[in-house]
């Protein structure tokens, strides 16, 4: 028996095909985008959408099927077959998911999907309860799961091609036309296939020839279209809501890591020049410390404003982290990325007022330009950020461009912290010592420690190279501890022959946080019979932006002890005069950045002044870097009497520095002899 067709509802049932083809095309893009928990519900939400509009599909336009006969539905199969065009379209989206696929797994993917429609279809058709045989023609039953195959195929190429697509356009549009009418172009032809055969006319209702079940047909209608609006929903939700919640800081209001990285995605295999900028606040640790955090994010968002300005077309910034942002700079040449980083920065240090404080802080730019195409993104944000620490290194506030030395540099230091894991063990450390001399007294007034490493492959290692990288590590922690077993046994070895002069060794303010220097140097001088008086530690100023108060705690029970300690390096760090009646110290070292000006009226003054507060607060002044007679000269006539430099000696080992004392103590008796 041949039924007939209600045109008006196959339209319905294929518009709603299409439009659940776009829904899935839609949601195939967040499945892409998004990890974890939120990527599981995309992926059930496209398999929902698609399994869901196919059925719906195969329903209404069941229901546009007239038979002239009376036909219910049996509710259980009805659900069975949903369920099965719903979970065919989760194994299949599930098993092409990744972002590396092969065309085994399209091959497995499709076939699952065709299966499950092919299922949904024809237990679908089992569902319908009447008075009448249903069998098949084999050809067009063939042709239908076929066509089931392609379309499923069609469908998850143009999922694969879509992913990396969140907008909408025509091309999305255009397929899933295509999408809509293959899948109903698999269940007409299954339709087509079916054969109704009714015994001696039985079961025939004429008068049901017109008939249609409307309050089904409205229920299945509204039901998809529910579903489609809810789906559609979600997404609008995610573009506006949480997309901003994912995507934009909260604080700055600007794009944050994971739009700089979707930027990226999205632009990977680009050929055109990207220009990346990499800016990092300058002591904006020291205003969170000093004033509070929430001082610090209003700063932060007021550093936020002034970097909207730079933002239009191909020009955008991120906030990346803490105190970190990132400039993107598509079409970028490295004059126009130095005229940007140049504008931040002359826009970035104007003062700012916040909750009656006036704050001044500056920046500090690293430029990386290349192409997606040519490397990897994540290539040119460390090289950015290597530009970016070369540019604090040479005196903050200003920008710095890599280049391929600067890789060299990173590689080398690279090898240097893999390196200095096994040095200690190796025994590559080794020490050399520098003499202080007091001019006024013409005696030596001790040594200074000094660590140095002999890297097997590399030579002798600058410790301006491997000190950072150990403050970075925490191996400092673990070396400091053997320059101090040495330098003791060394000083007690030398009080032994007669050289009774206290050692100096430098510390790092790493060795202060674990709260167990007193016990190292407790432990230190017992083991090297060492008299705490022939001891002396060397602070630098910079300690003062850390825990001041529990520093100061340490020092005085060191001191306790009868162990000197000294500032090294005053003047060069952050200003520590306003603490300097309350740090437990014993004497100022003053760095050869002041001895190396000695002849400018100006550098004298200041000299002046440190030695006569010096002199109020009992502590002794000792000058670096003194290197000739005019050095001397002028710093005993200011007052400063003890020295330390090449004039008297370079840093030695210890055979060399007893031959120096030797020599030393002859010239001496020499000159004596002779006055």
């Amino acid at each position: 028996m041949e039924g007939s067709y209600n045109y008006y509802i196959v339209a319905l049932s294929v518009l709603i095909a299409i439009f659940a083809s776009f829904s899935a095309l839609s949601i195939a893009a967040k499945i892409s985008h998004s990890k974890g928990k939120t990527r599981f519900f995309w992926l059930l939400s496209g398999a929902f959408v698609m399994g869901t509009g196919v059925w719906s599909m195969h329903f209404v336009g069941m229901l546009a099927f007239h038979l002239h006969a009376g036909v219910k539905y049996d509710a259980l199969l009805t659900i069975l077959s949903m369920l099965a065009s719903i979970i065919s379209s989760f194994i299949a989206f599930y098993i092409t998911m990744p972002k590396n696929i092969n065309w085994l797994k399209i091959a497995i993917g499709g076939f699952i999907m065709g299966s499950g429609i092919v299922a949904m279809h024809y237990i679908g058709m089992e569902a319908m309860m009447m008075d009448a045989r249903l069998t098949y023609d084999n050809s067009l039953w063939g042709l239908s799961a076929v066509i089931a195959l392609v379309a499923s195929y069609a469908a998850l190429l143009l999922f694969l091609r879509f992913r990396n697509q969140t907008s909408s356009s025509w091309l999305k549009w255009l397929s899933s036309i295509i999408m809509g009418f293959a899948i109903c172009g698999m269940h007409y032809t299954g339709m087509k296939a079916a054969r109704f055969t009714f015994e001696n006319g039985m079961g025939m209702d004429h008068t049901a020839s017109a008939s249609v079940d409307f309050f089904l047909l409205y229920g299945v209608t509204i039901a998809i279209f529910v579903i489609l609006m809810v789906s559609w929903g979600a997404m609008l939700f995610d573009r506006h809501v949480l997309a901003k919640m994912a995507y934009e800081d909260s604080i700055t209001g600007l794009p944050n890591r994971n739009d700089m990285n979707r930027f990226f995605d999205t632009h990977l295999g680009s050929d055109s020049r990207i220009g990346v900028l990499f800016l990092d606040l300058d002591r904006f640790k020291a205003i969170n410390d000093t004033l509070g955090h929430n001082i610090g994010d209003l700063l932060v968002h007021e550093v936020g404003l002034r970097l909207r300005q730079f933002i239009h077309g191909d020009q955008q910034a991120y906030r990346i982290g803490g105190d970190e942002f990132l400039f993107i700079v598509e079409r970028c040449d490295q004059e126009r990325a130095e005229q940007l980083a140049n504008q931040i920065l002359q826009s970035i240090k104007k003062v700012y007022r916040i909750e009656g404080n006036e704050l001044y802080i500056t920046g500090s730019i690293g430029i990386s330009i290349g192409s997606i195409e040519e490397s990897d993104h994540l290539f040119l944000l460390k090289t950015a950020d290597t530009a970016m620490y070369k540019a604090k290194g040479l005196g903050k506030n200003q920008y710095c461009v890599y280049t391929d030395e600067m890789g060299v540099q990173e590689i080398r230091k690279m090898e240097l912290e893999k390196d200095l894991q096994r040095a200690l063990e190796h025994n590559e450390f080794f020490i050399v010592y520098q003499p202080k001399w007091n001019v006024k007294t013409n005696q030596l007034f001790g040594f200074e420690a000094l660590l140095r490493w002999q890297h097997p492959r590399l030579g002798v290692v600058s410790p301006g190279e491997f000190i950072p990288i150990a403050e970075e590590t925490g191996l400092i922690i673990p070396m400091t501890r053997w320059t101090l077993e040495q330098a003791c046994r060394q000083c007690k070895a030398w009080n032994a022959r007669g050289i009774g002069q206290p050692v100096s060794v430098n510390l790092s303010v790493r060795l202060f946080q674990p709260d167990i220097l007193l016990e190292w140097i407790q432990n230190v001088l017992e083991a090297a019979k060492l008299e705490p008086h022939f001891l002396e530690l060397e602070i630098t100023e910079s300690m003062v932006f850390y825990d001041v108060n529990d520093i100061i705690r340490q020092l005085e029970t060191i001191r306790e002890l009868g162990v000197r300690v000294s500032m090294d390096d005053f003047g060069t760090g952050y200003s520590s005069i306003g603490l300097l009646d309350r740090m437990p110290i014993d004497a100022l070292k003053l760095d050869r950045l002041f001895t190396n000006d000695l002849d400018t009226p100006g550098k004298r003054a200041i000299i002046h002044a440190i030695i006569l507060m010096a002199e109020r607060l009992h502590l002794d002044v000792i000058a670096e870097g003194v290197e000739n007679e005019e050095h001397i000269e002028f710093l005993t006539q200011l007052g400063c009497y003890v020295m330390q430099g090449y004039f008297y000696g370079k840093p030695m080992s210890s055979d060399e520095m007893m031959t120096w004392i030797e020599d030393t103590n002859k010239q001496t008796s020499a000159s004596e002899n002779r006055l």
